[in-house]
């Protein structure tokens, strides 16, 4: 490509890339057409962009270690007993990890990295209106709805758990935005949507995994929030009173489990099952099913321990392993912790904890308190889901985690050491 012809397209082609970029935030909640298209388009950006791609991906250590941890899995494409064909359509599944370096080239900027998380922010505006609508009866569920959707379950457009996920870290990213409104009409819009999608997650989808998320990432904010205050008006940091809030929510929890019947049934039926869970006695239970997979992945873990049994190793594994026994067979035993390591051993699993180390440590180096809060807040809400989903295996929360590392990480002051 000559150089006239490169900078035609940067000129040219980079603005409505940059658009479809954060265009991704809008339909990643919504449609995984629409999203495969929307990445088709960025995709070619790499064609004029390769070098400016390479160096982010060289020198960003998020990027870096997203690449890492991809590479690893290229590599264990090549051990193990799965044909080529079907690993690389595993490995697939995990190429937004990728794309987080070109991502984090196209949303350069604090107008654009704003727009992308907006889009988000307006997406699951939408998902939560029809939800409302659906849980209220004003609108009767639709065929072009999620498989999922019912009038006691009002899911949109993904699974219950996939809503729930993200709809938790909506409330979020809105707790964030109320913190950060400068005018009364601003910090009303913003408490409303965080409360409506609150009250969503808690109360009306079924997504348990979103329940753990939102504690999670309320416990954080009443970590930072007292201190961002102190250090406004100047005060000293004061641990007895963060720990006075995080005392306060936790009694909230308490209150809202105690008198929700719909949340404390879900909840108690996690525990019921789990305590009457014994091994390979327990198809007939969601919590039992899952407890079936993670004590056989384990053992498949334990036969190889360092490599795994390579990249799409892992459904051929579960067969051979629970062969003869009375359990339901799977493609990924729900939790991606367990998926990484089944299938790249413990240099896989150490890649993955390295990738949100690599997250949570270089925070300092963002730009604003908001990025800080949210970085950290999206590290926190990942180690959630991994720990009850195949959260980056699966295409919508595995998209919106590369999409979201790049909005928030793109910005580093890669000139100054990380703290």
């Amino acid at each position: 490509m000559t150089t006239a012809t490169a900078n035609f397209l940067q000129r040219f082609a980079m603005p409505p890339l940059r658009a479809s970029t954060a265009l991704i935030g809008f339909v990643v909640p919504i449609s995984v057409a629409l999203d495969n298209v929307l990445l088709a388009l960025v995709l070619l950006g790499i064609l004029f962009n390769a070098r400016a791609v390479w160096l982010i991906a060289s020198q960003n250590p998020v990027a870096r270690a997203a690449w890492l941890l991809f590479g690893v899995l290229f590599l264990a494409m090549f051990y193990g007993a799965t044909p080529l064909r079907e690993a690389a359509s595993i490995l697939g599944k995990y190429a937004d990890l990728a794309f987080i370096p070109l991502f984090m080239l196209m949303l350069s900027g604090a107008t654009a990295k704003r727009r992308a998380q907006y889009a988000f922010l307006a997406a699951m505006g939408v998902t939560l209106l029809l939800s409302y609508a659906v849980e209220l009866r004003i609108l009767p569920v639709q065929h072009w709805m999620s498989t999922f959707a019912a009038t006691d379950n009002p899911v949109i457009f993904h699974s219950h758990i996939t809503q729930n996920n993200m709809m938790a870290f909506a409330v979020f990213l809105a707790l964030l935005n109320l913190r950060e409104a400068t005018s009364v009409r601003g910090r009303i819009a913003w408490g409303l949507f965080a409360g409506l999608a609150a009250v969503n997650v808690l109360f009306m989808v079924k997504g348990r995994t979103g329940y753990m998320i939102l504690l999670a990432l309320l416990g954080w904010l009443a970590w930072i929030i007292p201190a961002h205050y102190m250090r406004l008006r100047g005060k000293r940091w004061d641990w007895r009173r963060v720990i006075a809030v995080e005392l306060i929510l936790l009694a909230l929890m308490i209150g809202i489990y105690s008198v929700s019947p719909r949340l404390h049934d879900r909840v108690n039926l996690v525990v019921s099952e789990s305590q009457v869970w014994q091994a390979q006695q327990a198809r007939d239970t969601s919590t039992g099913q899952r407890l079936d997979f993670y004590s056989n992945t384990l053992q498949i873990i334990q036969q190889q321990p360092v490599f795994g049994v390579g990249t799409g190793g892992f459904p051929a594994a579960f067969a051979r392993q629970t062969q003869g026994k009375n359990v339901m067979q799977t493609r990924n035993p729900h939790n991606e912790y367990l998926m990484i390591t089944a299938q790249t051993g413990v240099i896989g699993l150490a890649f993955l904890l390295y990738l949100f180390y690599t997250q949570w440590r270089c925070t300092p180096l963002l730009n604003t308190p908001f990025e800080r809060d949210a970085a950290r807040g999206l590290v926190l809400a990942y180690m959630v889901n991994c720990a009850f989903n195949s959260a980056l295996l699966d295409h919508a929360d595995g998209l919106f985690f590369a999409f979201m590392t790049s909005v928030l990480f793109a910005g580093l002051k890669l000139e100054n050491k990380v703290g």
